[in-house]
């Protein structure tokens, strides 16, 4: 296992472990919201958590995004909720996750999803620590296919990374977590940092305007170089040499990886935005 993983792993553990602390249980007793029962937390946030429910009269599971207004007014994270929900309302494909309802209530708002079980592509990486060619390729051709259906309706993701890509019973993927998401215009750039500093664009921790796409083509190919090599091609403990090394775009590439691997790679994580390869490139 990478020392970069093993890392990102630990942080994400310190990070869950802080949540959990700060959030006070609601798990003892029957709770319903609308036709849903909720059941076990699945995860907790800053804001909020998931929990697993299942609708009274189908049985249908689904899992449940719990917000509390309050800490998203202080957190001033109020668009990013909107954000969320107006484009995952948008979205019908087999490799994004539904929300199926919003449920509003004058402290919280309930975001009804769809419910997989496999967890997150993160933690499969870890546990594989690498994977190869032929069992990375639908994982990664799956995430094409949804960034290319969220590209061709004007949205751009912005936080690409292994965390926010679940994994069904089938090991499908799932891509989840719009937050950062943003709708694209003509003629319009965007300059927000957002995202993981690790799969983040050049141009996106420099400061400078982006179109949108281009970025999330960047966090791909460092979600496949991840998938391939179970390690990070950009990875400091410190934050500024972390960006000094994504600037410069010079990654390792270990012996064992295929030439066409190595080209796609390299056409995905080029500096130039213009110059780095576009969806149609990478499905040819």
């Amino acid at each position: 296992m990478s020392s970069g993983i093993d890392k990102y792993k630990r942080k994400k553990k310190e990070k869950q472990a802080a949540n959990n602390s700060n959030i006070p249980s609601t798990d003892v007793g029957v709770i319903r919201i609308g036709h849903y029962i909720l059941n076990e937390t699945l995860g907790t946030g800053s804001f909020g958590k998931v929990k697993k429910a299942y609708h009274q009269l189908t049985r249908h599971t689904v899992a449940i995004k719990i917000v509390n207004r309050t800490k998203i007014k202080q957190l001033d994270v109020v668009g990013k909720i909107r954000r969320e929900i107006q484009n995952l309302r948008l979205f019908r494909h087999p490799h994004i996750i539904k929300l199926y309802q919003v449920i509003s209530t004058p402290t919280d708002i309930f975001m009804v999803m769809e419910y997989v079980s496999g967890g997150e592509l993160f933690d499969y990486i870890v546990k594989k620590g690498k994977l190869s060619e032929a069992e990375a390729r639908p994982f990664f051709q799956q995430i094409i296919s949804g960034v290319d259906y969220c590209h061709r309706h004007m949205v751009v993701h912005r936080d690409l990374k292994p965390e926010n890509l679940l994994l069904d019973d089938a090991s499908h993927v799932k891509i989840a977590d719009f937050g950062l998401s943003n709708m694209m215009k003509d003629g319009e750039l965007l300059k927000t940092s957002c995202g993981s500093p690790n799969y983040a664009a050049p141009e996106v921790v420099s400061g400078e305007l982006y179109a949108g796409q281009e970025v999330d083509i960047w966090s791909c190919g460092i979600i496949l170089y991840a998938l391939l090599t179970g390690t990070l091609p950009f990875d400091d403990d410190n934050v500024q040499v972390l960006f000094k090394k994504i600037r410069s775009g010079m990654f390792p590439i270990p012996d064992y990886l295929n030439p066409s691997v190595v080209d796609l790679l390299q056409k995905m994580l080029r500096v130039d935005p213009v110059r780095r390869a576009t969806i149609k490139e990478i499905r040819v």
